[in-house]
């Protein structure tokens, strides 16, 4: 846990779990399993599992905190809270009952927004009508190219009060992407060794998309060597829209 973060969108981040695995092309560089190995070898305790090689690595093996869950109930401040940056709440081996307490958290912490974030949306979906959903949390889903799509579907089906959209690392042209049901999409370039080029029509495309929709948009970064050296514009400006602000006009 964080009680501050540099991720652009929120204000802090919450780890009940950490680790994971891969399951599309966006987990190919994936910052959370490099962060992990270096904290695995600094001696970091909640990183010492190690995951399967093949799809995870060094101090990246799902692992649950129970400690982690009383975590918020001490934050006195209001904050937005991006949960589980180093994991994935809808992992299948994140046993339901925890994902409840999870929940329960959130609910009993009304002051705070969290922000959770899943590419396991097929299981999100499948799990939804059993938990209870607090107006306080944010649910969201990675789209990082045309072939992650069907995440949005499942997305809609479920009875968060704010639906998101990450697309990063954007990997291609969303083509076909529909937004009925979606208050807010993230954009963003791949960042670090090896990160993946991001055309900025892919980007703009995205942006009129949302504009159209009148659905909130928030560009992240460019990408490059590291996440800030490509900078945050985008015709000549930073796009910054929350789902709780105003809109901004692309005018």
């Amino acid at each position: 846990m964080s009680d501050r973060s540099a991720i652009e969108w929120t204000e802090a981040t919450w780890n009940p779990t950490t680790g994971c695995d891969r399951v599309s092309m966006g987990c190919d560089n994936c910052y959370a399993l490099t962060l992990s190995k270096r904290l695995k070898a600094m001696g970091s305790p909640k990183y010492q599992a190690d995951g399967d090689p093949r799809t995870s690595g060094p101090g990246f093996g799902l692992t649950l905190h129970p400690e982690a869950l009383r975590v918020p109930y001490g934050w006195r401040s209001p904050r937005t809270v991006f949960v589980n940056s180093m994991s994935d709440l809808f992992h299948a081996r994140v046993p339901l009952d925890y994902v409840r307490q999870v929940f329960e958290v959130i609910a009993n912490t009304p002051q705070h927004t969290y922000q959770v974030l899943t590419k396991r949306a097929r299981r999100l979906r499948q799990v939804a009508d059993r938990l209870e959903w607090p107006a306080n949390l944010w649910m969201g889903v990675s789209v990082e190219s045309t072939k992650e799509l069907s995440r949005v579907d499942d997305l809609r089906k479920i009875p968060a009060a704010v639906k998101f959209l990450s697309c990063e690392p954007l990997l291609g042209p969303l083509d076909g992407l529909d937004l009925t049901g979606i208050d807010w999409v993230i954009a963003g370039g791949e960042s670090g060794p090896g990160h993946r080029p991001l055309d900025e029509q892919w980007v703009t495309q995205i942006r009129d998309i949302c504009q159209e929709a009148q659905v909130a948009f928030f560009f992240k970064q460019w990408g490059g060597r590291t996440p800030k050296v490509g900078g945050r514009e985008l015709d000549g400006r930073t796009w910054d829209d929350m789902p709780n602000r105003p809109l901004l006009s692309a005018g």
